[in-house]
């Protein structure tokens, strides 16, 4: 405390210069000339005799350049007069001084110098005080920042919901609206057919007066008449009026409204996902520099579009060399950089590869049905590290510890499955759940697969319309079947997948023109449906989290920044 008033005094003192800051802590102004470095005080010459009065063995005066130099060894619990300067590695390290050692309780006993306890606990502090200060503070501060920017942007991120929510209920208002101006232009077509009928009924009675009005005035004159011929010559016709016309009966359309049943009606409008907490391990390596949580955009930004001239473009890979990979539905692999096309190589089989992929010393590899065989173009020459055997392979995956996963399908079309080689060697099979059922469609090959951070298996399943993720281990964690949406309305077919630095999962929607984004665990977080996305195939990610989604139609692949 009289140290942070000393410096506090110093720091505020206008008449203080740099060279006036260290004053007597007991006449507070001489300037300081000797430390006791047992009682931490800053003594002026004056002042060391006031200091030591009480007793010079309680004290140690040093140069003030050389406080703290002194090391205070505690004192004897036995031996009150003296200082302990060692340990007894036999009685639980217990302190001890030179009469203790000499003494029968201790012999034979093995002691260790204290200061060579001191030195080493000194590392460690250290080295724990670098530690608090260079990483585990940061890290705390970084996630306590994350925390307070997530609750500063509850309100935004809630407002949106109920935005979307509102939308969605214009949306539906207008659809009903349009339901019932169809239903009045129904009811207006029947009106007019109403009045046709009963018009022209109408028509046919009035037809009929008239003929009778006819009738009563010859009847009239014949009456009138003395001409006996006219009298005689008449025909009644009233038989014939009294056969009267059927009478035409149209009845009025009702309408019938049908009961609103609340709960189905809730379903059909939508749905609120629950609120997820997940809890994970969250731990940091003292040697690795920190993660920086990246948001996500609210609205994803266009940076480049690459014109392949593929007429059907399916894959897309790169590294962090800015170089771009990709196929389409022919033989030819072509390599682009900044946009511009590099390379254009063929597979050696003459067929268009399954997928592609880089390793991490940068060379392709690609999968080829008709040899059965998964290739590595090293230095323009073609090897065949792996080659199957009844099984066919598809889609690639490169993982962060150096793997290969290869999705493949049996030759007789009934089994799928994913391997892992490290090199050309088998290292695992995923195949079955804990049930023994199949964790994969069968009946089509369109198989995506990436690995994320936290070494879970992404198998983006065409045909089953899901995302299937099992952990390292190949236990079923998690299935993804797409999210509700009135403008996502064509079934979820996920193609193309990807992961970024923060284990959200990225698949591509070619059916609606859209990507899905869905965090670690499986929960929905938002599309990417803008930057004129259509027909969305093959995705890849590079370590920087750059976005590349392919166009299979258009041919294009677009560089898309969804990361702030």
């Amino acid at each position: 405390l009289k140290s942070v008033i000393i410096l506090y005094r110093t720091t505020m003192d206008p008449h203080s210069s740099a060279q006036d800051v260290h004053r007597c802590d007991l006449c507070e102004t001489a300037i300081v000339h000797s430390y006791c470095d047992f009682c931490h005080v800053n003594l002026c010459k004056p002042c060391v005799v006031d200091h030591i009065s009480g007793g010079y063995e309680k004290h140690k005066i040093v140069p003030f350049q050389d406080r703290r130099s002194t090391l205070i060894y505690p004192k004897c619990e036995t031996h009150s007069h003296k200082s302990c300067k060692f340990q007894c590695e036999d009685c639980n390290n217990i302190y001890v001084c030179s009469s203790c050692i000499a003494s029968e309780q201790h012999v034979r006993h093995k002691f260790v110098e204290i200061t060579e306890v001191y030195k080493t606990k000194k590392e460690v502090i250290k080295k724990d005080t670098e530690d608090l200060e260079n990483h585990l503070f940061p890290t705390y501060e970084e996630i306590a920042l994350h925390l307070e920017n997530q609750l500063a942007d509850l309100d935004g991120g809630y407002e949106k919901l109920t935005n979307t929510m509102s939308k969605q209920g214009e949306q539906w208002h207008r659809e009903i609206d349009i339901v019932i101006n169809k239903m009045k232009t129904e009811i207006s077509e029947i009106k007019v057919k109403h009045i046709d009928i009963l018009k022209k009924h109408l028509d046919e009675i009035k037809q009929i007066q008239s003929l009778m009005k006819q009738t009563l005035l010859a009847l009239k004159e014949i009456e009138k008449s003395t001409e006996v011929a006219h009298s005689i010559e008449y025909s009644s016709k009233i038989q014939e009026f009294s056969k009267l016309p059927p009478k035409v009966q149209v009845s009025q359309p009702t309408f019938i409204p049908k009961p609103i049943d609340r709960e189905k009606l809730h379903s059909l409008f939508g749905q609120i996902t629950p609120l997820a907490t997940a809890t994970e391990e969250n731990d940091l390596s003292l040697n690795q520099p920190t993660i920086s949580v990246r948001e996500l955009l609210d609205e994803p930004e266009l940076v480049a579009t690459i014109q392949t001239e593929y007429k059907k473009l399916r894959s897309v890979t790169c590294l962090n060399d800015g170089m771009l990979w990709t196929n389409g539905m022919t033989n030819d692999i072509k390599c682009f950089i900044a946009g511009s096309l590099l390379q254009t190589m063929k597979a050696k089989s003459g067929e268009r590869p399954s997928d592609i992929a880089v390793d991490g010393d940068g060379d392709l590899l690609y999968s080829d049905r008709k040899t059965g065989t998964v290739n590595k173009v090293n230095n323009g020459q073609t090897e065949e590290p792996i080659r199957l055997q009844g099984w066919e392979p598809g889609k690639l995956c490169v993982t962060s510890t150096c793997d290969l996963l290869v999705t493949m399908y049996s030759d007789d079309k009934t089994q799928s499955k994913v391997v892992r080689y490290s090199g050309s060697t088998e290292k695992q099979t995923i195949q079955f759940d804990d049930e023994g059922n199949p964790l994969y469609s069968v009946n089509a090959k369109i198989k995506f697969i990436k690995d994320n951070r936290n070494h879970d298996i992404c198998v983006a399943d065409w045909a089953a319309g899901a995302v299937a993720v099992v952990n390292h281990d190949g236990k079923l964690r998690w299935r993804y079947t797409g999210h509700p949406s009135v403008s996502k309305n064509k079934p979820f077919k996920p193609f193309g997948i990807t992961t970024d630095s923060q284990s959200r999962i990225l698949t591509a929607d070619e059916n609606n023109h859209c990507i899905h984004i869905v965090d670690q665990n499986g929960q929905f977080l938002r599309y990417i449906d803008n930057c004129d996305l259509k027909n969305p195939s093959g995705l890849c990610m590079d370590n920087d989290d750059n976005f590349f989604v392919c166009e299979f139609y258009r041919g294009n692949v677009k560089k898309i920044k969804y990361l702030k």
